[in-house]
């Protein structure tokens, strides 16, 4: 078996490709893509009488591919069928980072997969604890519940919304503008931040329209997105392109939090920075910004 690092809860999540995990020709080198997770799909990407043939194509991929510094979360089927236990059980033994939870619509779903995963690395001889967590909000219901979601365990580390499944649930589809899911995405977000988690957005699933793409991901970190679930390796120049800090944002926060530091041993609370107006609500921002830079290697300072 391929010895893999105990995973990290809260990591560069930029980019999160989909594969289907039946096919060994797409997941043997999912690595050189660059992306910073592969989700390998145990659910919709495969048949109904195919989920064992994927289940050994996962194993053998997890247990024989060194996927260096790439992250490696599996999407489980639902709970509501009769493969989501062998599923958790796979993944644990072959040593996956994460396991996504699909369709999830409470917290109770949250507790059942994470009471399946931890008997799984007992039974396989996992540290318990290893195996991480992260929820697909897919309906109205999963929306609504989506704080205690997030908060249902120590082991998630990210919710992601599923644009298709959302989208017929509402009896809508897709907008340019983004109008049809801008509240279900606030809502995730509002939920997210307050849990202490990370949350992505859903995929863009027209790879002709590059433009459509670009505002899509442009209007994602706006809004406060980490990452981006993706279908194709030829999305994720552009998306990390957006998500990572330019030099100048980076040059900025620095200063940010120097000046604090500096103006908090003379007794200032409000000073400037380059003509702004600034008080300590900014240090959060620009201490993210830093952190966000460091794990894109475009930061070594001290700061953080």
């Amino acid at each position: 078996m391929i010895p893999r690092p105990k995973p990290e809860r809260f990591r560069l999540r930029r980019t999160m490709m989909f594969m289907n995990a039946q096919k060994p020709g797409l997941i043997k080198d999912a690595y050189i893509y660059g992306c910073d997770s592969i989700m390998l799909d145990l659910e919709d990407a495969v048949a109904e009488n195919q989920k064992d043939s994927a289940r050994f194509s996962l194993y053998h991929a997890l247990t024989t591919i060194d996927y260096g510094d790439t992250e490696v979360i599996v999407r489980i089927n639902g709970l509501d069928t009769p493969h989501w236990q062998e599923d958790i059980r796979v993944c644990v033994a072959a040593g996956a980072d994460g396991i996504r939870i699909a369709k999830c619509e409470s917290a109770q779903d949250v507790h059942t997969v994470e009471a399946a995963v931890e008997q799984a690395e007992k039974e396989f001889g996992v540290e318990v604890g290893r195996t991480l967590l992260m929820a697909a909000l897919e309906s109205p219901k999963g929306i609504l519940n989506a704080y205690e979601i997030c908060s249902a365990s120590d082991r998630m580390f990210g919710v992601a919304i599923s644009g298709g499944d959302f989208r017929k649930c509402m009896q809508t589809a897709f907008q340019p503008d983004g109008v049809d899911m801008l509240a279900a995405r606030g809502q995730m977000l509002l939920a997210a931040r307050a849990a202490g988690i990370q949350c992505f957005d859903t995929v863009f699933t027209d790879l002709d329209d590059a433009a459509g793409f670009e505002a899509e991901v442009r209007q994602n970190k706006a809004m406060g997105f980490d990452g981006k679930s993706l279908i194709n390796p030829k999305q994720i120049r552009l998306v990390h392109q957006v998500f990572t800090p330019t030099e100048k944002e980076v040059r900025q926060a620095e200063k940010i939090v120097r000046a604090v530091e500096e103006q908090a041993k003379l007794g200032i609370g409000v000073f400037t920075v380059d003509g702004k107006m600034l008080d300590v609500a900014f240090v959060p921002g620009a201490k993210r910004t830093l952190k966000l830079a460091k794990a894109c290697g475009m930061y070594e300072g001290d700061l953080v």
